[in-house]
């Protein structure tokens, strides 16, 4: 029995310092005791175990109760010591008692820290998968950042051509007016020529007639 117990508490004190440390026998301890969990008839077996164990340990400790009752018995000379035979079955008891303990104790720290592990790998991927929407973001706005950029810089562009063409509808608007405004000079000297020559039409019909009369008295001395 003490033999079991000093092999059961070596392999989980292996198995716990396995899972303590970082390395490739903790994948296979983890899938081990992955297996042992979710089988159907492991987790029986395993609390079966554990209620024996526990039975064990109660039985040890009601034999090393007894054994201590019967050091106090008044009958059987109370508050003498042990007899040699009961102190090396009350050591037995004690040893045994003290593995199937440290056995549990390990047992529950090996569940602990087979949970915890697996917790742990699950928040990794939770950060490893929201890390990798924040880069998919972070790109997409970079992405769009570079597109606003392009557009902006295409909107600049547009208002230069525009200024420059406002520019030069007004040099254009300017021009209009300034020939406009000789079109009008050049009207008004044309009108001017008019008057001008209708003048010197009349003039010339005046002195035509002038002239006409001249000849009529000429051709007609009396």
């Amino acid at each position: 029995m003490i033999q079991l117990l000093f092999v059961v508490l070596v392999a989980e004190a292996a198995v716990a310092t396995v899972l303590l440390f970082k390395t490739p026998l903790r994948k296979l301890a983890m899938l081990g005791l992955d297996r042992l969990k979710r089988g159907r008839r492991a987790p029986v077996a395993v609390k079966t175990v554990a209620g024996v164990v526990i039975t064990l340990l109660a039985s040890t400790l009601y034999s090393m109760a007894e054994i201590s009752g019967r050091a106090g018995d008044p009958e059987a000379g109370g508050g003498a010591a042990l007899s040699p035979t009961d102190q090396v079955l009350f050591s037995r008891h004690l040893l045994e008692a003290s593995l199937m303990g440290y056995t549990l104790f390990l047992a529950l720290v090996i569940d602990r820290l087979h949970q915890y592990i697996r917790e742990l790998r699950g928040l990794k991927k939770n950060v490893e998968a929201v890390s990798k929407q924040n880069k998919t973001l972070e790109e997409g706005k970079h992405g769009r950042s570079q597109e606003i950029a392009k557009y902006q810089e295409e909107v600049a562009t547009l208002n230069e051509e525009m200024k420059k063409l406002k520019l030069q509808v007004q040099e254009k608007t300017e021009e209009v007016h300034v020939a406009e405004d000789k079109a009008l000079a050049i009207q008004k000297q044309s009108e001017s020529l008019l008057l001008e020559y209708d003048r010197l039409l009349e003039d010339n019909q005046h002195l035509r007639e002038q002239l006409q009369s001249i000849d009529l008295r000429l051709s007609n001395p009396s």
